[in-house]
């Protein structure tokens, strides 16, 4: 048995080196490709703002072309107030609008292609990152289980398959949290900042050209568009931990939970309390607070619900928080333990965090009857935070 477990252990050990050895190739090339994109959408905000002020050109070209047009016709009907010369001059101006036009309308046409040709390079190596960041998340989850002690590994394959897949899928929600932030950072504020960069630079030559109005215009926007990217940076860091738990505590933070997420999900939610607030173990907060973050979630992602409620009730030994929506549902006793569409997975995920804080969780669903789902916390009064 013991040569037999050893030679597992080698062939585990081996794949572990190779999957690391793909991992850091797949970062590498995820990098690669985060770096490409940057420099494609430098490039492309580079041709968009060209496109447009051709567009500009092209639409002032065809007004002086319509001015030359009607002095031409004037001065050739007029021989007597205007001579041969007048006559030849106004031809001349005709018809050299009409070849910058035909120049501009040409360089209009190869910016549009050039723009239309980056939009599809940017999407494809955009969907090669998240793809690469997929094979990534994989890869860590198997390494996760792998890494373990084949002992502990063989007990779980004696155990349960549910509470295996539970336990695979916590991790995978770790990478999916990360990727999630990873991709946060990426779409807002490291594209803020990479169209800062574009944006100074255009200020640097503006004021090489002392346009200084034009500079002025654009350090108005740069400025709308830090202030954007710090209140994209914050909502990170909100997500993180909020620190609004430890400053103003639960109660809150909730309230500002549901406000947010009314606007994001354009869902009607409302949030009640029933007896005396108090505050909680810094521990517990967090974990009543991602309590209620997922099952807001799940309402959003699987409910199609047009209503949502929250209500927390204090009481001397517990803390009670009801959760109802008028969605879906589901029928409850023929919900399978484990599926793997991911519809309920929240829901395990929340009995998981229910039963670290010695809790109680209730479900109450019906088909096109919505949701309710009760939880009951128990409060030690000798840890609670005054």
């Amino acid at each position: 048995m013991d040569n037999r477990i050893n030679d597992i252990n080698q062939i585990i050990s081996n794949a572990i080196n190779v999957m690391e050895d793909s991992k850091v190739q797949i970062f590498e090339i995820c990098e690669s490709a985060r770096h490409e994109l940057q420099m494609l959408e430098l490039e492309l905000n580079t041709v968009i703002k060209e496109a447009s002020d051709i567009i500009d050109k092209a639409d002032e070209l065809e007004r002086q072309y319509r001015l030359a047009r009607i002095r031409l016709t004037e001065v050739s009907r007029d021989f007597v107030k205007y001579n041969e010369q007048d006559i030849k001059a106004a031809y001349e101006k005709a018809t050299q609008i009409q070849i910058e036009k035909i120049v501009v309308a040409e360089k209009e046409q190869q910016l549009k292609a050039r723009r239309d040709e980056l939009q599809k390079r940017v999407k494809n190596v955009d969907l090669s990152i998240e793809r690469a960041q997929t094979i990534h998340s994989q890869i860590n989850v198997v390494l996760e289980y792998l890494s373990g002690d084949l002992n502990h590994v063989t007990r779980i394959l004696e155990s349960a398959k549910n509470r295996q897949l539970i336990g695979l899928k916590i991790i995978l929600a770790q990478e999916e949290e990360r990727k999630r932030m990873a991709r946060d950072i990426h779409d807002g504020p490291a594209q803020s900042l990479a169209n800062l960069v574009l944006r100074m630079e255009i200020a640097e030559r503006m004021i090489v050209k002392q346009e200084f109005q034009m500079v002025q215009h654009e350090l108005i926007d740069l400025k709308a568009q830090v202030r954007s990217g710090l209140e994209e940076i914050r909502k990170i860091i909100f997500n993180l931990r909020p620190m609004a738990l430890d400053d103003l505590g639960l109660v809150p933070t909730l309230r500002k939970y549901v406000q947010d997420f009314e606007e994001k999900a354009r869902i009607r939610t409302t949030f009640e309390t029933v007896g005396r607030e108090m505050r909680l173990p810094s521990a517990m907060e967090a974990g009543i607070y991602r309590l209620v973050q997922e099952a807001f979630t799940n309402v959003m992602k699987h409910a199609n619900a047009t209503y949502v409620s929250l209500e927390m009730t204090y009481q001397a030994q517990l803390v009670k928080f009801v959760v109802s929506d008028n969605g879906v549902g589901f029928q409850v006793d023929q919900q399978e333990p484990i599926t793997t569409n991911g519809a309920h997975f929240g829901l395990i995920g929340m009995r998981e965090r229910v039963e670290l804080l010695e809790g109680r969780m209730e479900i109450e669903s019906n088909k096109n009857q919505g949701t309710k789902i009760t939880i009951l916390i128990p409060i030690n009064v000798q840890d609670r935070k005054e």
